[in-house]
């Protein structure tokens, strides 16, 4: 069972979500290729190839060797590309894209860490200009993602300056925690992929999302609890709900309403001091 009360004044807490089949049921990268194609980046080869990549991906086949071989797919396919215009394109198609595919159950416990109190930081193996936008449209308060080099003339390079994969997803964890003051024996993590078990592990409170098989048998020998996503809900249609304040504003909110409630005190003693004296 899920708790998820916290006083507002413990140490600082969090919940990392991984993005692709945890939080939205496809590969975010993979799922803007028609956006990339009608923006003249990439072929029609390169759809067909990247649509047979999302179905292994989807399929629960992709290993880590196929895992990297997507990667250096990914990097020379983006090579030569402007990064304005790749943001400027995921802008366009993000609510058509992503909106339809957000399942309801990792939207309804991102809503629950934020009231009780907790960031929420997407850690995700996705490019940072696909990620950051997701993340931002979800309400998370940080997005870890892999960043590709620049170059001067504002192109993809094709070379990776940080990949957001396997181990260094614990290491970007801890690294958080450390800057953000985290308590990680009191942080959630999910995830779909073994891959992950590293970033899962760093925390107290790990969760096997809709698990591939090799993540399924670490859950069950661990007792890690593994919970099923399966209901994809329209983002846009959440949007008051995911509206929630962040740990900063709720902090503050309970500062004031501390104060205020000082402020009660003193001002019904003095009241009930003035009283007794003019009895």
């Amino acid at each position: 069972m899920l708790t998820f009360v916290e006083n507002c004044f413990s140490p600082r807490t969090a919940a990392f979500f991984d993005l692709d089949k945890t939080v939205i049921a496809k590969s975010s990268t993979l799922t803007f290729s028609k956006s990339f194609y009608q923006g003249g980046l990439i072929n029609r080869r390169a759809v067909l190839r990247t649509a047979y990549t999302q179905f292994v991906f989807l399929a629960g086949g992709a290993d880590h060797d196929q895992m990297e071989r997507m990667r250096e797919y990914l990097s020379s396919l983006c090579k030569g590309w402007n990064v304005q215009q790749v943001k400027e394109l995921v802008a366009e198609t993000l609510h058509e894209l992503i909106d339809p595919i957000i399942y309801d159950e990792a939207a309804t416990l991102i809503e629950k860490h934020h009231t009780a109190g907790r960031d929420v930081v997407i850690v995700s193996t996705s490019g940072a200009e696909v990620v950051e936008p997701i993340g931002e449209l979800l309400g998370a308060d940080r997005v870890v993602a892999t960043r590709m080099v620049v170059g001067d003339n504002g192109c993809f390079t094709g070379e990776v300056e940080y990949y957001a994969y396997g181990p260094t997803k614990a290491e970007a964890v801890r690294a958080l925690a450390a800057s953000e003051g985290y308590d990680l024996s009191r942080c959630y993590a999910y995830s779909d992929s073994a891959t992950d078990v590293p970033m899962l592990e760093s925390v107290g409170h790990p969760y096997a999302v809709n698990p591939d098989r090799a993540l399924r048998r670490e859950a069950a020998q661990r007792e890690w609890p593994i919970l099923v996503f399966d209901r994809p809900v329209r983002l846009k249609q959440r949007l008051p709900a995911l509206s929630m304040p962040t740990r900063p504003a709720l902090v503050a909110a309970a500062a004031v309403g501390a104060a205020a409630m000082a402020a009660g005190v003193v001002w019904y003693a003095g009241r009930r001091r003035n009283h007794a004296l003019s009895s």
